[in-house]
């Protein structure tokens, strides 16, 4: 006879229990079972938890799964040989529908789940493309509507020249002196470094005298370029100068990119 825990730990007493080992190893195991208490427990546990497994799967009263009693008469070591369509094969189906039904259960809540993060995900690109949208249209329409208002006769254009620092800047201010609307064109400026604005200024020249009119937090190099800024001064020029994010009291001089001088009417 092998060593009981042999034969436990090779898995072998499980197919025994299914009916799928040959006839002769059939025959060989029952008779090593039958004369060993270990084993014979090993195999009643066996069953009871394939009983469980059938009930399971298909409910209702399960078939007698015990191979052991179809080769042994009680606690007698006779050994009754059997048609192999005597195995208990209703039993190992049983157990087998159950683990494809847990796996199937298990695939398709997995697909599930990637199913909606898919959904998710697209929703919130349609949205982001809709927000988009939204912000170009606005934007263009916007547009639209200052250069309208910048091609008016009456507005008196100042160009803004380069200066020191930027020798390739350039701007454009369109002065409505009746309504007080200064609509300013940043369109030939650099992108503002992480931390910087542009600030524009009105100025009277005897004295020297600059007024801020406004900051140009809103700077888009691929977007919006032109401003609408009030301007009640009586302006004589004006200038635009890079100022850290929030704007200053006066300009720094260091930092002038444009300045343009109101011709004289």
């Amino acid at each position: 006879m092998k060593n009981s825990q042999t034969y436990i730990d090779s898995g072998v007493l499980e197919l025994f229990v299914y009916g799928t080992l040959p006839e002769e190893e059939m025959v060989e195991i029952a008779r090593e079972v039958s004369q060993d208490t270990a084993l014979l427990q090993e195999v009643v546990e066996i069953e009871n938890h394939l009983m469980h497994l059938a009930k399971a799967a298909a409910p209702g009263e399960p078939k007698d799964v015990s191979v052991l009693r179809k080769y042994i008469n009680d606690n007698e070591t006779k050994v009754i040989p059997l048609s192999r369509k005597q195995t208990p094969i209703i039993t190992f189906m049983g157990w087998a529908a159950a683990i494809l039904l847990l796996a199937g259960v298990g695939y398709l809540y997995t697909e599930n789940n990637k199913l909606e993060d898919r959904i998710v995900d697209t929703e919130r690109e349609l949205l982001l493309q809709e927000g988009k949208t939204q912000v170009a249209e606005t934007n263009l329409d916007q547009t639209r509507g200052l250069l309208n208002v910048i091609r008016k006769q009456d507005l008196i254009a100042v160009p803004l020249g380069a200066q020191a620092i930027a020798p390739e800047a350039y701007a454009s201010v369109y002065w409505d002196k009746k309504s007080g609307k200064a609509y300013i064109d940043v369109k030939g400026l650099p992108e503002p470094p992480e931390g910087k604005v542009y600030q524009v200024w009105s100025l009277t020249l005897e004295p020297l005298t600059p007024t801020s009119i406004g900051v140009l937090d809103q700077y888009d190099a691929s977007g919006n370029q032109i401003f609408e800024l009030s301007n009640p001064n009586e302006s004589e020029a004006f200038g635009i100068t890079l100022e850290p994010e929030g704007g200053s009291a006066s300009p720094t001089l260091e930092q002038l990119y444009t300045l343009g001088v109101v011709a004289s009417s």
